[in-house]
C-alpha cells in the first residue's frame, strides 16, 4: 500500500510539472499554477509551495502570501464536500446561526475544520446571493435554502450514504 501513495505522489509531481511548464510564461501565472496544483493534490502543503517555489524562482513567501490571502486556496487537507454557510444579513437574521451549529454539532466539527474521515469540510461563507431562500448553504455546487436546524441530519446523510455506496461499488 505505501508504494500506492508514494507511486501517486510522483504521479502528482508530474502533473504539476505539466502544468509548471504549460503557463510559467504567462502573465499572471502563479494563481492559475496554484489553482491547478490544488485541483491536483486536493490542497497547497508546504512541501507543494516549496516546489512551486524553485520551478519558478519565486521566494517562497511570495507564493504563501497568496495562497493564504484568497480564501480559494487551502493549506490543510479539505473534505470531499465543501459545505458553506452563509453568513450574509439575510441568511444571518433567519437563523444561519442555528443551521451552523447544528451542522457543527452533527458533525463533531468546528468552521474550518475537515472531518476525520475528510468527507466535510465546514466553512462560514458571506452572501452567495441567494436571499430569498435564507438560511441558505451550499455543498460543494448544491444549493439548500429556507433551511431549520432540523433539516441538517437528512441532508448531511444524503452524502454519507452517496459516498459509502461508490465506496462499496469500488470494492465490489
Amino acid at each position: 500500500m505505501g508504494v500506492r501513495i508514494e507511486h501517486t505522489e510522483e504521479e502528482n509531481y508530474k502533473k504539476l510539472d505539466e502544468i509548471i511548464d504549460r503557463y510559467k510564461d504567462q502573465e499572471g501565472m502563479l494563481i492559475r499554477i496554484l489553482q491547478k496544483a490544488q485541483d491536483v493534490f486536493g490542497y497547497l502543503p508546504r512541501e507543494v509551495q516549496s516546489y512551486i517555489s524553485e520551478r519558478l524562482n519565486i521566494p517562497i513567501s511570495t507564493i504563501n502570501g497568496v495562497v493564504s490571502f484568497y480564501s480559494l486556496f487551502s493549506q490543510e487537507p479539505r473534505g470531499k464536500y465543501t459545505i458553506g454557510v452563509c453568513m450574509g444579513t439575510a441568511c444571518y437574521v433567519k437563523g444561519a446561526q442555528e443551521v451552523l451549529d447544528a451542522i457543527k454539532d452533527e458533525l463533531q466539527i468546528d468552521v474550518g475544520d475537515t472531518t476525520m474521515d475528510r468527507l466535510f469540510t465546514l466553512k462560514a461563507t458571506r452572501c452567495i446571493g441567494a436571499c430569498g431562500l435564507a438560511p441558505v448553504i451550499t455543498i460543494n455546487d448544491e444549493v439548500y435554502g429556507r433551511l431549520t436546524p432540523s433539516d441538517v441530519p437528512s441532508i448531511l446523510y444524503k452524502y454519507i450514504k452517496t459516498n459509502k455506496k461508490s465506496q462499496l461499488d469500488r470494492q465490489g
